[in-house]
């Protein structure tokens, strides 16, 4: 390699990487994925359009001697883009709907597949000679078929999160139908590439056996030896160079060892990704993602995407083959669309939801060009159906995104959102506790212990335990070339750890989960709040400031540390009776508080007391050694828990200071016309026992807000999700 060659190499280094943040920054204008702008600048920077000008500027850019280069870099790069697609595998996506998940991506593959090996048949004498020899057209129609049948997860999972769907029947059933598809889909290109590679019978068998040898060393051996990685990060609070250095290098050697075998290097990038430990491992992925974005969408994917450009001549193209990619476009789209839709209907979910669901699982991108290149590379597909097979890719991935907001806009997503909160939490007859959690990297046990008396607010109620997690921003979002959503992993470890804690609570009526990822906590505590009915939210000191924003139920703040006292039953409770909205909803959650466990409440009132002590009857009733009195004294006591207002500490005395720290706050911006104590008093504790707190097994529950019996959000579905 001469200076002349490194110096175009890095000239064109530095145009591709310019060219691909353009066309990303142009396509993301026009609300599209960046990747297509990146697709289009490759194209671009082709024979295209750069090479129809005069002098041929493609050609004196991109000489002969460079392009090798272009290429390695580029094979690096796709090695690094599907262990990232096979990092983000993670099937607990599909925990509750498997049936539902596998009905779609068949069909959506089966019926594709049928149609493009059809397609083959019609355009094989066109396009049966490649680089001067005639291939068979077996090898090309089973290609032809896998290139139809493929979804691209990565661009999936960022509209999804761009328009808010994860929690909706649409969103939750294709990110699990999407999520097999990959399986099923890389799977078959690894037997196609081993039928098309291997020629004769024996070939092929050898190159199975291999793969299946491989498949089982990597999963029965590997696999264990990977778990080890989080033990190890955790251990150093951060992935350390030496962590990366392990992985790439398990990365590289997985995917020559498919490249060997014969079935392609991205096969053994994508299973090692797969491997990869999951639960647990949501710091380990996130911080991958973070350290290879640099390389992989800067450098590594634009070298792809000119790569795979200057092999698409559009202006080439003859008045025959234009006619062949409408073809190819009508397959493509109709055939994925009428594959996955059928899988949604035998699934028995609505036809709009159904429609959305087929609309995306008819996003390519990216994943479209993976699996062409190396259809290129394998001499199966010629210049020019490469090409159509190019443009079929970007224009299935531009029409998703207003395709689906024309089927399922965002009024819909709304109305579904809420819908599936209230049915999902309609089961329950008790007063329903929101309890508000949001540190959960530590394990179910530790949470127990740490959040013992925010969790102890829920005893003798329908609990719903609410997982508000923090939403990647703007600025922090991980691109690698199709946007990537790793956060969806941490949904369903989230999730997962919930519905672990919720079996373990005792005294409750029922438990449900939802989870969110939020970049307005408030708010969406507040629609929550709303959508599922709850009486009161119960949140710990240090998202105090969420409360703001909550309306449509009191909030009560608890506070976790030690200084603060124990918990209702094993140390008497003392509630200030303010004149307030906030004093008088204290009165009431103090009382709800010591009911279940029977336990002593002294509440002090600067006036009233007679008429105070009257309301406060039914709660005696029902167990509760109930006091009240004007000794405001008993609030600085050693060892009781103090439930105040926000608005005032001492009765009579504004907003007093204590020596002891308030175990509970409430905090009460309902809107709503205020009853008396002594009605609202009637109305919560009406009909109940002495110790009616019911302790009811809680049932797992998913990421959108499912419940103990309720069926999924789709109103005719039969799976749960």
């Amino acid at each position: 390699m001469d200076a002349h060659t490194v110096a175009f190499l890095l000239i064109d280094v530095a145009v591709v990487i310019a060219a691909a943040r353009i066309g990303g920054r142009i396509a993301q204008a026009f609300r599209q994925p960046a990747v297509v702008g990146e697709i289009a600048a490759g194209i671009a920077l082709g024979p295209s359009l750069l090479g129809l000008l005069p002098g041929n500027p493609t050609e004196a850019l991109f000489p002969t001697e460079v392009q090798p280069l272009l290429g390695a870099l580029a094979q690096i790069g796709l090695v690094l883009f599907m262990f990232i697609v096979g990092l983000e595998l993670d099937m607990r996506l599909v925990a509750g709907r498997e049936r539902a998940a596998a009905t779609i991506s068949v069909c959506s593959i089966v019926v594709p597949f049928a149609l493009g090996v059809g397609l083959a048949v019609v355009l094989y004498p066109t396009n049966k000679v490649v680089g001067g020899k005639e291939i068979g057209l077996t090898g090309m129609a089973l290609f032809l078929g896998i290139a139809m049948s493929i979804t691209a997860f990565p661009v999936l999972a960022r509209i999804l999160t761009d328009r808010g769907m994860q929690r909706t029947p649409p969103g939750v059933f294709s990110l699990a139908a999407a999520a097999v598809d990959d399986i099923i889909a890389w799977t078959a290109l690894a037997f196609v590439i081993a039928v098309i590679s291997g020629g004769s019978p024996l070939a092929v068998a050898r190159i199975v056996g291999l793969t299946a040898a491989y498949v089982a060393v990597m999963f029965l051996i590997v696999r264990p030896l990977l778990r080890k990685l989080v033990t190890w990060r955790d251990r150093a609070g951060r992935m350390t160079p030496d962590i990366l250095a392990v992985i790439l290098i398990g990365l590289f050697c997985s995917a020559a060892a498919t490249d060997i075998i014969g079935i392609h290097q991205i096969f053994g990038a994508f299973v090692f990704g797969a491997i990869m430990p999951k639960v647990g491992g949501e710091a380990l992925t996130r911080e991958i993602l973070e350290r290879l974005e640099q390389v992989s969408v800067l450098l590594l994917l634009p070298m792809f995407f000119v790569v795979t450009g200057l092999g698409v001549n559009l202006a080439g193209m003859g008045p025959n083959a234009w006619w062949q990619l409408l073809a190819v476009l009508a397959v493509a789209i109709v055939g994925k669309f009428a594959g996955a839709f059928t899988g949604a209907r035998l699934s028995r979910i609505p036809s709009r939801q159904a429609s959305a669901i087929a609309v995306l699982m008819n996003t390519r991108g990216l994943t479209e060009l993976v699996i062409l290149s190396a259809g290129k590379q394998l001499g199966v597909l010629s210049d020019e159906l490469f090409a159509m097979m190019v443009v079929m890719a970007l224009v299935t991935t531009i029409l998703a995104e207003p395709l689906l907001r024309v089927i399922y806009p965002d009024s819909v997503i709304a109305r579904d959102i809420a819908a599936a909160e209230r049915r999902a939490l309609a089961a329950g007859t008790a007063s329903r506790t929101m309890i508000v959690l949001g540190d959960l990297d530590a394990e179910v046990g530790e949470l127990l212990t740490r959040h013992r008396r925010l969790l102890a607010a829920g005893v003798g109620t329908d609990v719903v335990i609410a997982g508000v997690l923090p939403a990647v921003g703007p600025t922090q979002r991980l691109e690698l070339g199709v946007p990537l959503v790793p956060d969806l992993s941490a949904m369903a470890s989230a999730v997962e750890k919930l519905t672990a804690l919720g079996n373990r609570l005792e005294g409750v009526c029922s438990v449900s989960v939802l989870c969110r990822f939020s970049s307005d906590p408030g708010a969406d505590l507040e629609e929550m709040a709303a959508n599922c009915a709850a009486d009161v939210v119960v949140i710990d000191t240090s998202r105090r400031d969420m409360a703001a924003d909550v309306t449509s139920a009191p909030v009560l703040v608890v506070d976790e540390s030690p200084a603060a006292g124990a918990v209702p039953g094993t140390a008497p409770l003392v509630c200030a009776a303010t004149d307030s909205r906030s004093g008088r909803t204290a009165v009431l959650l103090a009382a709800a508080l010591c009911q279940p466990v029977g336990g002593t409440l002294t509440v002090i009132a600067a006036s009233s007391r007679r008429r105070l002590s009257a309301d406060l009857a039914p709660v005696s009733d029902l167990g509760v050694r109930v006091t009240v009195t004007g000794d405001a004294d008993l609030l600085v006591i050693p060892g009781t828990l103090v439930l105040v207002a926000d608005d005032a500490t001492t009765p009579g005395a504004g907003p007093a200071t204590l020596t002891v720290a308030p175990a509970y706050t409430v905090i009460d911006h309902t809107g709503t016309s205020e009853q008396s104590i002594a009605e609202r008093i009637g109305i919560r504790f009406a009909g109940r026992g002495p110790g009616t707190a019911v302790a009811a097994p809680p049932h797992p529950q998913s990421p959108e807000s499912p419940s103990p019996q309720s069926p999924p959000p789709s109103t005719a579905s039969p799976e749960r999700h």
